[in-house]
């Protein structure tokens, strides 16, 4: 196995077909080529520049960015993160990519991500008419159309319920929105979907209804502005900007009753593709320790062949095949359920456990494992010039993402407590981890859940840690290990 490609470490962990193979190592040799220097070149411009007004004083919102960033951009979209899943009706392909992807640039696979969780939300719930043309724009191999996925607000998006002040009017069969949207990944993208309150719902969670939002108005004038863009400490491959909605045109997306369940499968899709990003940027940071180890003298031999820090490796390389096994379960199940719609099946309840596990842990092991290759690398792994500092910088975003690691746990004990999910896991685990330790698990969790409502979720983060990484652990010794040659 090598670590320092990520095509390799794939094919040591999961079957791969052949044409997955073809397509992966493809993709992998541009990013050798010249993917890894261009994404250096967009890691220093930093913020790109926003545009406002044209010559003439009217109004553009054009983000200026690199001429590297589009290159790289449309290298991942002609590779097929967003066609391959639609030609082949499967989230598998966009997943496999993204790892790829994010082994080299975790933060270029979020346009992918919000791209993929709007042509998702587009394909099941759009209106006739507008499902095949959005659809159409979206999966085109060449500088297709970009999705966005625009829930939070100034006042966060853990508590989306109270957080959401957007407002949707209705007017016949038409929507349009008012609001703010505070944390807007992917601004300038030709279609979002975003969470608004209809007029008259109730500040609940269950007045959230979920719409289509384009670029632009049938007058072909913007249809939302760009207040402006922020300065982030690491994920310069995306843009984040504040977006303005004043009276903007808008689709609504299956009913509005549902809504909060729609907005939760668009935010699960992008949960578990955090958790690949994070397994790959870790697998990165492990590899980029690694090497500069073997190099490294230190009385009289290279720092990797002293017992600490080679005792420290080999728990490393435990710790990602967890990660990665937990993050895979994760795609695998999602890949049997995404296409459901409320209500949802057991199985979809078993997914939404996994995803929030996966999702919590996998972040966490990512910003440790990146903290630690710049201990590795001592005083020099501050300096910009030699890239370790940059991984710590994209890791420190991903336990936020999505959802806080407090967020994660809190959903995990929902499920557990509303669709004893925590039930169909140990069921779904049977065979692959041995006898003892489920029934260990189960009275153990029996317990959790019958402790005070306080106390539960005092220790929620507690138990979810150590219960995700007992999955990875366990998953990891039935997974696939071959020399990825």
């Amino acid at each position: 196995m090598n670590l320092e490609r990520p095509v390799s470490y794939l094919r040591s962990r999961v079957p791969l077909s052949e044409e997955e193979v073809r397509c992966l190592s493809s993709y992998e040799s541009w990013w050798v080529e010249e993917g890894a220097a261009m994404s250096a070149t967009v890691d220093r411009a930093r913020t790109p520049w926003l545009r406002m007004y044209d010559e003439r004083g009217e109004r553009v919102d054009e983000i200026l960015y690199p001429s590297e960033y589009w290159k790289l951009l449309d290298e991942g979209y002609r590779a097929g993160h967003i066609w391959r899943v639609f030609e082949e009706n499967s989230l598998r392909p966009f997943f496999l990519l993204g790892y790829v992807t994010s082994f080299w640039d975790p933060g270029l696979y979020c346009p992918y991500t919000v791209s993929i969780s709007t042509a998702v939300a587009v394909h099941k719930y759009a209106p006739e008419g507008v499902r095949e043309r959005v659809l159409a724009e979206m999966t085109r191999k060449t500088r297709p159309a970009q999705g966005a996925t625009w829930m939070t607000e100034i006042r966060g998006g853990s508590d989306l319920g109270a957080g959401v002040e957007t407002v949707a009017r209705r007017e016949g069969d038409r929507w349009y929105l008012t609001g703010l949207k505070y944390f807007a990944s992917n601004a300038g993208a030709e279609y979002a979907i975003v969470a608004a309150r209809p007029e008259g719902a109730p500040r609940t969670v269950r007045g959230l209804a979920l719409f289509l939002l384009p670029r632009f108005r049938q007058d072909g004038s913007l249809n939302y502005t760009i207040q402006r863009l922020k300065d982030k400490i690491g994920t310069r491959s995306v843009p984040t900007g504040e977006v303005f909605l004043e009276n903007a045109e808008a689709w609504l997306l299956g009913k509005a009753e549902e809504g909060i369940y729609l907005i939760l499968e668009a935010l699960n899709i992008s949960r578990v593709a955090n958790s690949v990003g994070s397994v790959a940027l870790a697998q990165r940071a492990l590899a980029e320790a690694v090497k500069y180890a073997r190099i490294r003298e230190a009385f009289g031999k290279p720092i990797a062949f002293h017992p600490l820090l080679a005792r420290e490796i080999r728990m490393w390389e435990e710790e990602l095949a967890g990660a990665f096994a937990l993050a895979w379960w994760a795609v695998e199940l999602l890949d049997e359920v995404w296409q459901e719609r409320p209500r949802y099946s057991s199985r979809y309840h078993l997914f939404r456990l996994v995803a929030h596990l996966a999702k919590y842990w996998t972040a966490e092991v990512a910003v440790r494992l990146t903290r630690w290759a710049m201990e590795v690398y001592g005083g020099i792994g501050i300096l910009e010039e030699m890239g370790v500092e940059r991984l710590l910088r994209e890791a420190l975003i991903l336990p936020i993402w999505e959802g806080t690691p407090h967020r994660q746990a809190l959903d995990a004990l929902e499920a557990m407590e509303r669709k004893q999910a925590h039930r169909l896991l140990l069921e779904a685990l049977k065979g692959r981890v041995d006898e003892g330790s489920l029934q260990a698990w189960d009275r153990s969790l029996a317990e959790y859940l019958s402790l005070p409502a306080e106390e539960k979720e005092a220790r929620a983060r507690e138990v979810m840690e150590t219960l995700a990484r007992w999955v990875g652990r366990s998953l990891a010794g039935t997974q696939k290990v071959s020399s990825g040659a």
